[in-house]
């Protein structure tokens, strides 16, 4: 029983060195000598990556600086406002093991990143280029600020050129209406009693 136990654990950790060994797109021998180890039964198989070992998988210090680059450049489609080096949800790990296997296929960072905007669109971008379908994006905060800006700058002189109501004089008629209110406190400099 212990011997069959240890040969199934063997056979685990044969079957993800092998996984995590063979590059994409690598000969076809590689992969057919993994086949059979891949028949192992479903509960030998590779355990499922967790978001914090989805940072990096590989032990070249040069491909990892240029994951977390590269994935520091690239928006959470789910969060919005982390990018996917930050992002635990499940598509940014998708985006990161998309990143990791382009690394490894050879490809540089700007065909990486182009490869992203083809297929998600500018809005993968963290920061996205200024162009005519994200003008609004650059443009808008600005153009806003200036209206906000604006509008009180206006209001404010508005507001100045228009007499004030309370600095004109009292006619006749709200005099004699203020005196019968104020019942008989007359001059209305001292406030005493005529």
């Amino acid at each position: 029983m212990k011997r069959t136990a240890f040969a199934t654990g063997l056979a685990a950790l044969a079957l993800a060195a092998m996984l995590f060994s063979i590059p994409a797109g690598a000969a076809p021998e590689a992969a057919s000598a993994a086949a059979p180890a891949a028949q192992a039964p479903a509960s030998v198989a590779a355990p499922k990556m967790e978001a914090h070992e989805a940072a990096s998988d590989e032990f070249d210090p040069g491909k990892n600086k240029r994951l977390l680059d590269i994935s520091s450049k690239l928006r959470c489609l789910v969060c919005q406002n982390q990018t996917i080096a930050e992002s635990n949800a499940d598509l940014a790990l998708d985006l990161r093991r998309q990143v990791r296997e382009q690394i490894a296929a050879g490809k540089t960072d700007d065909e990486i990143i182009r490869y992203m905007t083809d297929r998600y669109g500018d809005f993968v971008l963290y920061k996205p280029p200024f162009k005519a379908t994200t003008a609004l994006l650059w443009v808008g905060p600005v153009a806003l600020l200036v209206i906000v800006l604006g509008w009180y700058v206006f209001s404010v002189r508005r507001r100045r050129s228009q007499p004030d109501p309370e600095s004109r004089p009292l006619t006749a008629k709200e005099r004699e209406e203020a005196e019968r209110l104020l019942g008989g406190y007359g001059d209305g400099k001292t406030g005493e009693k005529k």
